[in-house]
Formats: C-alpha cells, sequence, structure tokens
C-alpha cells in the first residue's frame, strides 16, 4: 500500500492506495496548521481505512512549487517514514498531479498554484504521449501580467481563485476549469506514485528536496 502526502500549499491532502482503487483520501483547506494536524489526519485515515503504518510500502509525497513552510512539514513527515520503516519514497512536482486530473483538450494546459505577493507559479503542458507532458519552464508571474501569458487558446487550471477568475474572463480565448476540477486530489499523487514505484523508480530522502520559487528575499514561494 502507498501512501500520498501533499502539503505544497493551504490545500493539504492525503491518500491510501492499493494499485487497485484509493483506499481512502482526505483534504482540507487550513489556515497553517499542518505541523499539527497532518500525522494525527494520517494515522485517522489508516484506521478508516482498517490498515496501519506497518501496511505501508511506500510514501509519495507533493514537491512543489508551493508554500516554504508546508513543504518542508510535508515532505519532513514523507522522508521520515521513508527512512524509519525502509520504505520507498517517490517525489513528485505538484502541477504534474493537478495536469494529471484533466481531460485531453487540443490546446495547450496551463497549471498555476498561487504564489503569496500578487503572484503565481505557473507552468505549460502539452498532451503528448501517456497524457500531460511539461511543455516549457516553471515561471512565476504577477496577477497584473497573468492576462498577457495566453497569447493563444489554451485550457487553464489549478489555484484559481475568485480574482483570477475574474481577471482571466477578459482573455477571451482561454478556457478556465470548473472548481471542482481544480480541486487538488491526492487520490491522484497515490496513482502516479504508485506507477513509478511499481517501475522501480524512487527518490534519495537524503537528497529529496523542494522545488522553491526564489523571490529574493525569502528563497520560496
Amino acid at each position: 500500500m502507498l501512501l500520498a502526502i501533499d502539503t505544497s500549499t493551504r490545500m493539504t491532502g492525503i491518500a491510501l492506495y492499493d494499485g487497485e482503487r484509493v483506499l481512502a483520501e482526505c483534504t482540507w483547506l487550513g489556515p497553517g496548521y499542518q505541523t499539527v494536524e497532518l500525522a494525527p489526519q494520517i494515522g485517522l485515515l489508516l484506521r478508516r481505512a482498517g490498515r496501519s503504518t506497518a501496511d505501508v510500502g511506500a510514501v509519495a509525497v507533493a514537491t512543489g512549487p508551493g508554500s516554504f513552510t508546508g513543504l518542508r512539514i510535508g515532505l519532513a513527515l514523507a522522508k521520515g517514514l521513508a527512512l524509519s520503516g525502509s520504505r520507498d519514497l517517490i517525489g513528485i512536482p505538484t502541477l504534474d498531479v493537478m495536469a494529471r486530473a484533466q481531460p485531453k483538450v487540443e490546446t495547450r494546459l496551463y497549471v498555476l498554484v498561487e504564489a503569496g505577493r500578487g503572484r503565481v507559479a505557473g507552468m505549460w503542458y502539452r498532451w503528448g504521449r501517456g497524457g500531460w507532458q511539461p511543455d516549457g519552464d516553471l515561471e512565476l508571474v504577477s496577477l497584473t501580467e497573468l492576462p498577457e501569458v495566453f497569447t493563444e487558446e489554451a485550457h487553464i487550471c489549478g489555484e484559481i481563485n475568485k480574482e483570477i477568475r475574474k481577471l482571466l474572463r477578459k482573455v477571451a480565448h482561454l478556457h478556465q476549469a470548473s472548481p471542482a476540477s481544480c480541486h487538488r486530489r491526492p487520490g491522484y499523487l497515490a496513482e502516479m506514485g504508485w506507477e513509478r514505484w511499481r517501475k522501480g523508480e524512487h527518490s534519495d530522502p537524503k537528497t529529496l528536496s523542494p522545488i522553491y520559487i526564489s523571490t529574493g528575499s525569502d528563497g520560496g514561494v
């Protein structure tokens, strides 16, 4: 069984996956109490599924971009579980997880998360063999500049709040995913982690690092 952990932003998610189905899944939007909430919620999720940490053979963790503090909390717990129980660790970029949930469309896909200070962190994806594949570098964009990113017809998903939705309605050739489609489900993270685990792909707990975007002050999103 695989445990998935996502603390990239204020939206926290955890899931259990056995290769056939998502056994349990939980997400919640919080004000930043992941330090005290995460471990107890994982324990609760295991009990609800009738499992224990002894049943967990691997841990998949979202590596960002996202909150500097949130990512450190998630990775620290994931690494601790991996090292203490000789479990495999699989790190997966947060935006890849969000792209995984989107259906095939003919245009390119833009995935974003809020980055604070009136900015978003985003990346382009293009449909290819096996689904959505990164099609460019991760970028940090201010909200005022965001509409200028879309010079072609495109589909967008991610953490799109009310302000961003209103701003992007002015871009006629941009198709916004619905709020439900933008919800970052840890079940997808678990599924992606399972696929890589079964291929023998895993990360080194000693070297796996979060994906930060330098702001010139605190070194993170």
